[in-house]
């Protein structure tokens, strides 16, 4: 992991509507941190330094450090709700982390050479099926993102889950229930033009044939 995420936290002592707007009133996001052998604990963050973090991709799938009253927990970001006109978020829940235990968590793919792959200079045009996968790992070797290198994939080809690679001691989830569920993560396929003017090549071609008769 190449950074590191750090949170002052407070701890919070009402809940309910009420408490939670009031907190929101004064700068601050209210949340929950859970898991572990400990209680669920109501907490509160600071709502500019939360805003800053999330403009990084990497605190969705990083090890986070809340420090709650000089003790630091670590934690991971299970959820995160906005509010459904502004561009604000009303609520964080986070679960606390074993250091020592396997996680589960979505991480983000990032796809590269979409541009220069060999099947879009073939005529075709990338299509993604998914933008994210679970996979299982300890903390310490949880990735900000998986790599989807589309370079040599050809015009009507795409690339499987199986076929990602992960670190070692990550394990992509989906793969573990079986082939059936290799499902692909991005294809290239042809563009309406293109498939027009294949249309069209075979129409002129059948013309020809007929002509010829």
């Amino acid at each position: 992991m190449s950074s590191v995420f750090e949170f002052d936290v407070v701890s919070r002592v009402k809940s309910g509507t009420g408490a939670a707007k009031a907190t929101r009133r004064k700068g601050s996001i209210p949340a929950v941190i859970y898991g572990g052998s400990d209680e669920p604990e109501m907490i509160e963050l600071n709502a500019n330094e939360v805003s800053k973090s999330l403009q990084n991709e990497a605190v969705y799938s990083h090890i986070l450090q809340l420090n709650i009253g000089g003790k630091v927990q670590n934690a991971i970001l299970k959820d995160l709700q906005r509010h459904p006109a502004k561009d604000i978020v009303i609520h964080m829940d986070f679960m606390r982390v074993n250091m020592n235990e396997k996680i589960k968590v979505h991480v983000p793919l990032h796809f590269i050479n979409e541009a220069t792959s060999v099947g879009v200079k073939e005529g075709g045009v990338v299509t993604h099926s998914m933008v994210e996968v679970e996979i299982s790992c300890l903390p310490a070797n949880l990735p900000e993102f998986i790599e989807v290198d589309l370079a040599n994939i050809e015009l009507g080809g795409s690339v499987h889950l199986a076929e990602l690679v992960v670190s070692e001691g990550v394990e992509i989830l989906a793969l573990t229930h079986g082939e059936d569920h290799n499902l692909p993560v991005a294809q290239i396929v042809k563009t309406r033009i293109a498939a027009s003017e294949d249309d069209d090549e075979v129409a002129g071609e059948t013309e020809a044939d007929t002509a010829a008769e």
